[in-house]
């Protein structure tokens, strides 16, 4: 279990918290880039920062802070010009950088303007997902994953519904493999994915460059123990999976200490490698809500059985009251590394994932394979 202390300074997110230091030290998905050319303002809370999201005349989006510097009006609902918003209460106007380039109701000559600036945030697309970075300047490199970079195949994008709990939950549950022979395996210890096909005997959790590897190994023909299946978290707040040649990574971004909201991102391989154009915008699904009319959730699919382990926890699970039993070896893995990484912030270092360099940053590739011997996570 966690101290009162310790549950609050891994699961809070505010910019004055020690996870919420560390958690805007990443790049993260926002929004999906399609619903701005509908509405070109969209109101967000992201890390417990009220935002909004806007597209400008000629494509370029802006990200600042939801209330206007002068009154407080949202700027929500406030109207684009060119690259910049302006806010419908006196027409303030600001560029995407937060600077503020005019205020009608001041003299001519009037230099206040100038020493204005709303809260903004750096943005940019990727697979059809707008990413923001808010965290201290300069921004590191937005990751080139391999679901973002790999040309020789399809990409689309899930929007699962908003979680109404903690991000820690589910990445807890990331690390967490034990799980799926009960939540996912109709409650007979069997599972509906994963490691259905072969009796595991071990779980590991090897720490890597670039997160957590999850292994899972059973007992070969020569009666020694190999890995069957692994795949990796990757720190602070994605899960990487594959079956056959889908690959997807999920992303679990904090809008608040009791909300999150949850992205995928899949990579489906052409046939024979064969390269495929992705030049057509980026496709969208979004899932259906978790929950019946009645308010019972859905437990007929994966994600909902999960939705529901997560949210019935609470909206920030009590880990002082927890029982951890040897099983739960992945999650103390996990909050070992958090807590190594938000350590190194504090000490004005770099935590594990982040990259300047982009010789580094070509191609991200983790192997979700069953060949241990294999190198993962490695930047090519």
């Amino acid at each position: 279990m966690l101290s009162k202390k310790d549950n609050e300074k891994l699961s809070q997110v505010g910019p004055r918290t020690p996870a919420g230091k560390l958690l805007r030290r990443y790049w993260h998905p926002i929004a999906v880039a399609a619903e701005l050319k509908e509405k070109s303002v969209k109101r967000l809370r992201i890390l417990g920062e009220d935002l909004v999201l806007y597209r400008g005349e000629e494509g370029g989006y802006g990200l600042v802070a939801e209330r206007c510097a002068h009154r407080g009006a949202s700027l929500a609902y406030g109207n684009i010009e060119g690259c910049n918003i302006r806010c419908a209460y006196h027409g303030w106007l600001y560029a995407p950088n937060g600077k503020c380039v005019e205020q009608p109701a001041e003299p001519s000559d009037s230099t206040y303007k100038n020493r204005v600036t709303q809260t903004a945030y750096p943005v940019q697309v990727v697979a059809g997902l707008v990413f923001t970075y808010m965290g201290p300047r300069p921004a590191p490199l937005l990751p080139s994953y391999d679901v973002f970079s790999r040309t020789d195949g399809t990409r689309r994008v899930v929007v699962l519904p908003q979680l109404n709990c903690n991000w820690l939950q589910p990445m807890e549950n990331s690390v967490d493999p034990t799980h799926v022979h009960y939540l996912h395996g109709d409650g007979r210890g069997k599972p509906v994915h994963g490691d259905g096909k072969a009796e595991i005997k071990k779980y590991e959790f090897e720490p890597f460059e670039y997160g957590i590897m999850k292994k899972r190994l059973a007992t070969n023909g020569n009666g020694k123990l190999e890995v069957v299946n692994q795949h990796p978290l990757v720190f602070p707040n994605m899960l990487r999976q594959h079956h056959g040649r889908e690959h997807y990574l999920q992303y679990r971004v904090p809008a608040d200490d009791t909300h999150t909201l949850f992205f995928e991102i899949y990579f489906l391989e052409g046939k024979n490698n064969t390269a495929v154009s992705d030049s057509n915008e980026t496709p969208v699904d979004y899932a259906p809500s978790a929950m019946t009319d009645d308010g019972r959730y859905r437990m007929d699919r994966v994600w909902m059985q999960d939705y529901m382990a997560w949210e019935t926890a609470g909206a920030v699970f009590d880990r002082t009251r927890e029982h951890l039993a040897s099983a739960d070896r992945g999650i103390l893995v996990f909050r070992k590394m958090l807590k190594g990484e938000i350590d190194k912030v504090k000490r004005g270092k770099d935590p594990m994932g982040v990259i300047r360099d982009a010789t580094r940053n070509r191609l991200i590739a983790f192997n979700t394979l069953t060949d241990s011997k294999r190198e993962v996570g490695k930047g090519r």
